[in-house]
């Protein structure tokens, strides 16, 4: 069938030869490609599909099942029944002929429990034990109106009657008409793409909805599903196969010189902006009540702010999904080569009433470095001062008075210092670790103690640990002993728990673990350069091992001034589930609040320790590949020494078997953890998708930031094993190849020389190339490795609103502040062209934040935000705004907050003055231009996509 899309001129209107490792028609490659797919050592897993008609398993007898949530249903089978269909959404109408309509058919619906309460079991359960306990568990879903005895008492399972899904949306399509013809380039080593323009664009119609909108929901871009990863076996995967792509810009250089005549510049409003994306769905979507009732609805997207009402399916909070329709076959997905994952963030904060059973609490410890720099520059002591009032503020169940969690402190520099702190001490005591190539714990009792029935003990040694080490002249220390130790101190307690490790400096002191200066940038563009980003020693993956099989999470502060290694280093911390933190050449004045504010918010939140997560399918497929902060010591279980509100797992699927369009495709992920107070508990989201035999259904349901999010975790992974240039050149193949088949299969029929986009993945372009110029997959002897070590690490841990806002950035205009209401002003694109000297900008990408000034800017804007009276005065070393009483003050500074609140890491604020230095390292978060490190802009990278679409077609 044919669906309208959005059309857009191609750089070249003649015959393209076709890519290296493709046949000459679109197709299969004559080679087994891989597509998107990336050899991770531990990344790959082929889980074996289990189904998910059926969960059951006794719950113990003394076991209590907590009070039914409200407006829930519970059934120990799945026994679904379809419902009366649920009214379409009328598309958006562009001019021009519409396609035949799409149709749809019906399927049953699908209910979920998001927290039920599990029988209580040692906090100590081996992996086995849960492992067992999450196969052979029941689900209980409570619905509207029941009641647990009425739901418990019968053996039979529940009948559930819900909605249908509305029929299948419209398509819509972007056209960019016919501009300038370009000849082909002269073949060139740089790469495929130029610079040639585009013509400005149009629009045409989309298919007329089959019925009236539906209330409750409003239809939006999804994610599209393709051939699930392959597994990798050898040390980090095998090569990839698969065709050879230049990248626009020519990595790491400029970009490629084209051959043939000048060509006029295009309209860069002419293209897809994804400010304009995201602000049509605001206003469409925003404020309203998205209901789950219907299975593959569409969410609103990441930017949005909604109300989610939960009836039955998972909300888009836990889980987003790539694409909300699977295609019926594996055929069909591996032509339409869409990834078909979700992003599951299993902790995301949400409303929820749990029961409180207490055995063993968790336990932290807090390990500080006392080497030489970081008792001289105060921050020993900034860190002793500040936990005296965080652990007030440890967290707890909602019902408790105060946290259950117990607390222990140790000291390190080239030995450990454990300090016991038990509370009928009159004085701590310290005793001292030498033997760091055998750590042991030699305390237990008063140890790990509660903060309450401790505080003047403690508190007395937060104030003695900076006196005590003041006159070091320690310079060197130990790094992995300390993890071993605080791994051990869990371990003999039997309880799980998390370290705090505050550390500055590469470890090089004699111990397990040592590590050497490797920074080497003779090793960029090669071969090797993929072990810059592995772990040094094998040392660390044992270490990680050995931490999640004992429930020890690792949250690690680095203060680093020079390379530390941090591929190295963050390994325990990416194994475990924890959080890297990284404050360069840290200065007490500047830096603090963005520390203090990062620690308190990771001491307050409340993690599920010693987590053991399983996703489910329903027959047909399975879950194949996972990416995110976890370790997999089998195929089937994600585990997490600990995971919190910030952490989400992507998992791709892959088909064993053709789906049925009225059954739909069911996943169902369950947790397994235990809570802040020692209590053993499951956590379960359901998502049903649709399924269809028309590639239509699949492009129309996609959703964008699901896909990048995917494709992102997937790319920073393949780096381990594959060199950046083969994994830039997969991305762009993909890409392609997504919209190449839509072009082929969905598109009305149009000249070769239009470039034709699928409504709901129109920006996928922009965002891919935002990807390909992030740091990590440019090879710049500019960029420290440490940072683009450091970036990878976080994105593996990112959902989906923190990969949108991380690849293209937030840009508002504050001299357009309305003063008189709430309203926040409309973001522009991040472009230099949107750049005003007149003007003010804010920039915000979840990591860093600036505050761009214009040399023109309005004197009363700088007075107000400044309180100076020209641009001249203004000090560009301030990280805070200062606390003015004025309307623009008060309104920039609620604006950021209300920012800052929704990402996990506290962004420090950097104020730029055009025309001075910081300036260009503004212009790299521009991410629509072209980068200074060798990246495409937006358009040149349009283009070279065209082509290869062209290529693909011919």
């Amino acid at each position: 069938m044919s669906q309208q899309g959005y059309v857009a001129t191609p750089p070249y209107s003649q015959s393209q030869p076709g890519i290296g490792g493709f046949s000459t028609g679109f197709g299969p490659p004559t080679s087994s490609l891989l597509y998107g797919h990336y050899g991770d050592p531990n990344s790959s897993y082929s889980a074996p599909q289990t189904g998910m008609s059926k969960s059951t398993v006794p719950f113990g007898s003394s076991a209590p099942v907590g009070p039914p949530p409200p407006g829930a249903h519970q059934f120990s089978q799945t026994n679904l029944q379809n419902g009366p269909s649920t009214p379409g959404q009328q598309p958006h109408r562009f001019q021009g002929p519409p396609p035949p309509n799409c149709t749809g058919s019906s399927y049953p619906s699908y209910s979920h429990q998001s927290q039920p309460a599990y029988p209580n079991t040692a906090s100590s359960s081996s992996t086995t034990q849960l492992a067992n306990q999450l196969n052979t568990m029941q689900i209980n879903n409570y619905g509207p109106g029941a009641t647990q005895s009425s739901c418990m008492s019968s053996g039979h399972p529940a009948s559930f009657q819900g909605p249908q899904p509305p029929p299948p949306l419209a398509q819509q399509q972007m056209a960019l008409p016919l501009g300038s013809q370009i000849p082909p380039p002269a073949n060139n080593v740089n790469g495929l793409c130029a610079q040639p323009s585009l013509p400005p664009m149009a629009r045409q119609d989309g298919i007329p909805g089959s019925g009236p909108p539906n209330a409750n929901l409003q239809q939006l871009p999804g994610q599209p599903p393709g051939p699930g990863y392959h597994p990798q076996q050898a040390n980090y995967g095998p090569q990839m196969a698969g065709a050879q792509l230049s990248y626009p810009g020519a990595f790491p250089g400029g970009p490629a010189q084209l051959s043939g005549p000048q060509q006029k510049k295009l309209d860069p409003d002419s293209i897809p902006s994804p400010i304009q994306v995201i602000e049509n769905d605001k206003t469409s979507r925003g404020g309203q009540i998205y209901a789950t009732n219907t299975r593959g609805q569409v969410p609103p997207l990441v930017t949005t702010d909604c109300i989610i009402q939960d009836q039955g399916h998972a909300s888009p909070r836990y889980i987003r999904c790539t694409t909300y329709c699977f295609p019926c076959s594996s055929d069909m997905a591996k032509q339409a080569r869409v990834p078909l994952a979700a992003v599951i963030k299993p902790f995301a904060i949400v409303p929820a009433n749990e029961n409180n059973k207490p055995p063993k609490p968790p336990a932290y410890i807090f390990m500080i470095d006392v080497s030489y720099r970081n008792i001289n520059s105060g921050l020993v002591k900034l860190i002793c001062d500040e936990l005296k009032t965080l652990l007030d503020k440890l967290p707890r169940e909602e019902q408790e008075e105060s946290s259950a969690i117990k607390v222990g402190f140790v000291t390190y520099n080239k030995v450990l210092h454990f300090f016991n702190v038990k509370s009928n001490l009159a004085q701590p005591q310290m005793m001292v670790v030498s033997d760091v190539g055998e750590v042991f714990v030699p305390l237990l009792d008063g140890f790990l103690v509660n903060f309450q029935e401790s505080r003047s003990v403690i508190n007395n040694l937060l104030d003695q640990i900076p006196e005590m080490f003041a006159d070091t002249n320690e310079s060197e220390t130990v790094f992995a002993p300390v993890i071993q130790a605080g791994m051990e101190a869990l371990k003999t307690a039997e309880c799980a728990g998390k370290l705090f490790i505050f550390h500055s400096s590469l470890p090089t002191a004699e111990a397990p673990g040592k590590l050497r200066n490797r920074d080497d940038k003779k090793l960029l563009n090669t071969d090797k350069e993929k072990t810059l980003f592995q772990p040094q020693v094998n040392f660390y993956e044992t270490l990680a091992r050995d931490c999640v099989a004992n429930g020890c999470c690792v949250d690690l502060f680095l203060f680093p001034n020079q390379y530390v290694d941090v591929a190295s280093m963050g390994l325990v911390t990416m194994y475990t589930g924890g959080t890297l933190y990284k404050y360069n050449n840290f200065q007490l004045n500047s830096d603090s609040p963005q520390f203090l504010s990062d620690l308190r918010k990771d001491i307050e939140k409340k993690p599920g320790f010693d987590a053991i997560m399983r996703v489910r399918t329903s027959t047909g497929f399975r879950a194949t590949d996972f990416f995110g902060d976890i370790y997999m010591n089998n195929t089937t279980d994600v585990e997490m020494a600990a995971v919190d509100c910030d952490k989400a797992v992507t998992v791709e699927f892959k088909h064993d078997d053709k789906l049925n369009e009225d059954s739909g495709a069911l996943i169902q992920c369950a947790v397994l953890y235990t809570s802040v107070s020692g209590q053993r508990r499951l956590r379960i989201h359901n998502i049903g998708l649709n399924c269809s035999s028309q590639l239509a259904d699949i492009y129309k349901t996609c959703e964008t930031d699901a896909l990048i999010n995917l494709f992102a975790k997937s790319a920073f992974k393949a780096i381990l094993s594959q060199p950046l240039k083969t994994v830039r050149e997969i991305l762009v193949n993909q890409t392609a190849h997504m919209l190449a088949c839509y072009r082929k299969n969905c598109a009305s029929p149009s000249a070769v020389s239009q470039l034709i986009l699928p409504d709901a993945m129109k920006v996928l372009p922009v965002y891919m190339n935002c990807l390909l110029k992030s740091c990590v997959l440019v090879s710049r002897p500019e960029i420290p490795m440490d940072e683009r070590a450091y970036h990878r690490q976080l994105v593996m841990s990112m959902g989906v609103a923190d990969t949108q806002l991380f690849f293209y950035p937030q840009l508002l205009p504050i001299h357009s502040l309305d003063l008189k209401n709430d309203t926040v002003p409309a973001a522009v694109r991040c472009s230099e062209e949107r750049l005003t000297e007149a003007g003010a900008f804010f920039l915000a990408n979840g990591l860093n934040m600036f505050l761009w000034l214009g040399v023109n800017m309005a004197p009363e804007l700088i007075q107000g935000l400044f309180n100076v009276p020209s641009f001249a005065h203004i000090s560009t070393e301030a990280t805070l705004l200062p606390d003015l009483d004025n309307p623009y003050s008060k309104k920039l500074r609620s604006i950021m907050e209300h920012i800052q609140s929704q990402k996990p890491y506290t962004m420090k604020l950097m104020i730029v003055k055009q025309r001075e230095q910081p300036d260009m390292l503004f212009r790299q978060f521009l991410v629509e231009d072209k980068s200074i490190y060798g990246g495409a802009s937006y358009v040149d990278f349009l283009c070279c996509v065209h082509r290869e679409i062209c290529q693909l077609l011919n």
